[in-house]
């Protein structure tokens, strides 16, 4: 690009040197132009002259320098006498044919002229002043055009006449100028006569740069910049969900400073380009084929063209010969290009074009030619013989090979670009863009009444006016420029279609308005057709999509759009498609198994519906009921020696108490609640007290009745029934103490516990002070080894009445139940915390039950003969425990 603009530099200075007022003769006040002027293409005479410069061309035809004479004017290739033009170029030649004009070029350009006719019949837009117009032809070049520019700065005249001196420039001989259509010859007239102050109002050069108003402060266009369409392009790469494409550009200020735009917007995207390749008709050969081959070995089924015209024709073909599968071309200004759409290739292409327009009385305007009339023009002229094969009369350089023509020639049955007015685009910005000019014009030269034609002004004053146009055109366009001298962007959405009879057409399938909100840009009209006519959407995207419940993963070395998928790792979700990280889910939830949701973790406890709480439930309530059954026969038989000799009032409270173990069992299942967790560990100890405290009781009661058999010992009355519910009382209430003091200073609550299980909440009662729940107990573990220390003491006594061997085995039972239940209760799991906690109370009360109860309910109810007193009595050896 710095090459281009040094090589621009140097050629303005070329033609500046050649066509500036120089040689000074003998009068100071005679310049004489070195070369004479080149006659426009199409011109009138008028009282202000617009210029228009063109690209109805495609190349310059140069001939060697000798260097011993000023050199030949260029001139544009594509006259009916060559019938072969010769490109210089390295490495390779490229052969063309004759007609290298372009006929939707040149609609274009009668496009200004037909603007011009239109603006000299009307009485309200510069009435009394007549328009003229000088068109040139620049064939896409920057020599050419500079050449024009300098021409419109100095006029057509050979000598120039001063009283000052030769150095002091002449008025500029246009006002303002239309064109060019191509970026780079635009760039270059711009940096020329911006100098001169002269506005260029352009129809077709859409580089953002040349929205810069400190570099091109004269410049203005009718046709959005590339910035826009860069942005809307990569918004709509976006849109269809193509993360994976191609890019091709023209290495011209058009496409490097297009793509370079494009490129930025879609990095904002999120978009990837696998590639991005340039490419110039006069590059050798070997360049376009390499650049082929990496679109056909590219995985990306979307390629972005920031192409001219005439650089893609020559990708087009090469491409055609051996056609990539399935490649969807993104286009630019080409994809309102009718000449492509003979390459099935580009079926389905999308991009974006000015709307369409109808001009009235333009169609009338290009058809009203005849031979007469092309003849004063030498580019209506080459048209009219490259259209009809034939030679017009009087014409100097025609072909000796063509027939004459003979009249005979009907242009209205003519079909090809210049007579196709079916979507006047570019045309219609061309009369625009003249209109634009003459309200500037309007603006300076006339006021309410007339207009003066022969009013002094300076192009700076027309440019300020072109600042301020604001206008609506006879075919309903508005027409207005912001600071930077662009038009409001607004695009139509172009699809290639298949047509009924097989050939493509432009349809336009939607719209973009850049004035919109983000996200209202676009508007769908009609369904687009895609690759090779399909309804499917073409799908470029380098990785597929990771679904929910995964994350992208970039691959090592490759670009961002490429990455494997990856599942969420545990308690991680993600929930739309290719998330770049996975969320942990809240405390209380846990992922589904697709992991793309959160739930709510299930709550884990000893349900009433649970089948293990049924079965303890059942043991439960058995062992309760065993306990009043037992009381039941106690009672009935409560005089009979074997009751009376155990001790009946202790055995009831025992009784009793072991009815409140068995049923405390039930406070530990159902959901914890602040009043159950309380009341589940308090019951217990203190019910588990009681049962050991008249257990201890019953102890006492033998060891002490034993020593009362000896001789002169009183000790009973020591230890008589008052002492007795004395001691059980004293006992429990020390327990009732503890409980109470653990209850006032950090009682137990329900608490969710969500460390155990990751996938699960454990609902469980917290100890609150784990000091209070060990010192309860602490506490009955103490009595229980007290009373087992005495029970094993007193299990030889000789009395058959002594149950201190009974009570020896309940508690062994006890206390292995208790002191296993300590490492099951840490260890075990959720609700089976509980279910542990509540199986040591039904083993340890079923073990006092039956240890204690079971024999004597066995004698009372199978064995009543053995119920006596002198059975009791006898004196039977005690076997050994």
């Amino acid at each position: 690009m710095q090459i281009t603009s040094h090589l621009v530099s140097f050629v303005s200075v070329l033609w500046m040197t050649v066509f500036s007022p120089a040689g000074c003769k003998a009068k100071p006040d005679s310049c004489r132009q070195w070369t004479q002027p080149q006659i426009p293409g199409l011109f009138m005479n008028g009282d202000f002259v617009i210029g228009g410069v063109f690209s109805i061309h495609y190349y310059i035809r140069l001939e060697q320098n000798t260097y011993t004479r000023l050199p030949p004017q260029p001139q544009c290739s594509g006259s009916s006498t060559d019938i072969f033009v010769f490109m210089l170029c390295v490495n390779f030649c490229v052969l063309l044919s004759s007609n290298s004009m372009d006929f939707r070029e040149l609609r274009i350009a009668r496009a200004m002229e037909f603007a011009i006719h239109e603006i000299n019949n009307r009485t309200d837009l510069l009435p009394g002043i007549t328009l003229g117009y000088q068109i040139h032809d620049s064939c896409e070049s920057v020599a050419m055009a500079i050449k024009f520019a300098l021409q419109f700065a100095n006029g057509l005249d050979l000598v120039f006449n001063y009283t000052n001196f030769c150095s002091r420039y002449a008025a500029p001989t246009v006002p303002a100028f239309v064109g060019d259509s191509v970026t780079t010859p635009s760039i270059s007239m711009a940096r020329t006569l911006g100098l001169f102050g002269i506005p260029q109002v352009s129809h077709f050069a859409t580089c953002a740069c040349l929205s810069d108003k400190r570099e091109f402060p004269t410049f203005f266009r009718t046709i959005p910049s590339d910035a826009h369409q860069a942005v809307a392009l990569a918004r709509m790469v976006k849109y269809f969900g193509w993360t994976w494409i191609g890019a091709v550009r023209s290495d011209t200020e058009y496409g490097n400073y297009g793509m370079a735009a494009f490129l930025k917007a879609a990095q904002e995207e999120g978009i990837c380009v696998e590639y991005s390749e340039f490419y110039y008709r006069t590059q050798p050969r070997k360049k376009l084929e390499r650049v082929a081959n990496v679109i056909r070995r590219s995985s990306a089924r979307v390629i972005v063209a920031f192409v001219h015209s005439s650089d893609l024709q020559f990708l087009l073909d090469d491409l055609t010969q051996e056609p990539p599968t399935s490649l969807l071309w993104i286009g630019t200004s080409w994809i309102i290009n009718p000449e492509f759409l003979r390459f099935n290739i580009c079926a389905g292409a999308l991009g974006f074009g000015v709307p369409r327009s109808v001009i009235p009385g333009f169609r009338e305007f290009l058809l009203d030619l005849s031979p007469a009339q092309a003849l004063k023009s030498p580019l209506l002229a080459e048209f009219w013989e490259s259209s009809f094969s034939c030679s017009l009369k009087g014409r100097t350089g025609s072909s000796e090979f063509l027939r004459d023509c003979d009249g005979s020639e009907d242009i209205r049955a003519l079909q090809n670009p210049y007579t196709d007015t079916s979507q006047l685009r570019i045309s219609n910005l061309a009369y625009k863009a003249t209109y634009a000019i003459a309200h500037a014009l309007h603006s300076v030269i006339c006021n309410e009444t007339h207009c003066d034609k022969s009013i002094k002004f300076s192009p700076w004053q027309i440019r300020d006016e072109l600042k301020r146009v604001n206008f609506t055109t006879k075919n309903g366009y508005q027409v207005s420029f912001d600071s930077n001298g662009d038009p409001v962007a607004v695009y139509e959405l172009i699809n290639w279609q298949f047509q009924k009879d097989g050939t493509l057409n432009m349809v336009t399938v939607g719209d973009y308005d850049a004035s919109k909100l983000r996200g209202q840009e676009f508007r769908m009209s009609s369904a687009i057709r895609w690759v090779g006519g399909q309804t499917e959407m073409t799908v470029s995207v380098c990785s597929e999509s990771c679904p929910p419940g995964t994350r992208k993963a970039v691959q090592k070395g490759r670009p961002v759009c490429c990455y494997d998928c990856v599942p969420c790792a545990e308690g991680e979700i993600s929930n739309k498609t290719d998330s770049l990280d996975c969320v942990h889910c809240p405390n209380e939830f846990w992922p589904n198994s697709k992991q793309d949701s959160c739930l709510p973790k299930p709550v884990e406890f000893l349900s009433w519906d649970d089948t293990l709480a049924i079965i303890l439930t059942g043991f439960s309530i058995t062992g309760a009921f065993m306990a009043v059954c037992i009381a039941v026969v106690f009672y009935k038989h409560r005089a009979s020696p074997i009751v009376r000799a155990n001790n009946s009032e202790l055995s009831f409270l025992l009784l009793f108490s072991l009815t409140l173990c068995f049923l405390c069992s039930l406070t530990f299942i159902g959901r914890p609640s602040e009043w159950s967790c309380m009341l589940r560990h308090t019951a217990f100890g203190i019910t588990f007290v009681l049962c050991i405290s008249c257990v201890l009781g019953k102890t006492i009661v033998v060891l002490m009745a034993f020593r009362a058999t000896l001789p002169g010992s009183n000790v009973m009355k020591w230890f008589g029934p008052p002492q007795q519910r004395l001691s059980v009382l004293s006992f429990t209430l020390i327990q009732v103490i503890i409980c109470l003091v653990w209850l006032k200073i950090s009682p137990p609550f329900p608490f969710k516990n969500l460390k155990h299980y990751k996938e699960q909440i454990i609902l469980e009662c917290d100890l609150g002070s784990a000091i209070g729940f060990w010192a309860v107990l602490g506490y009955i573990g103490f009595l229980a080894l007290l009373c087992f220390i005495l029970a094993f003491l007193a299990r030889k006594l000789p009395d058959k009445f002594n149950e201190a061997k009974f009570i020896t085995f309940s508690m062994l039972i006890f206390c292995a139940v208790w002191i296993t239940f300590i490492p099951a209760y840490v260890s075990s799991p959720g609700k089976f915390t509980v279910a542990v906690e509540i199986f040591a109370i039904l083993a340890s009360s079923f073990g006092l039950i039956v240890c204690i109860f079971a024999p004597k309910c066995f004698i009372i109810v199978f064995r009543p003969e053995q119920n006596t007193k002198k059975h009791l009595m006898s004196k039977v050896p005690s076997k050994a425990f």
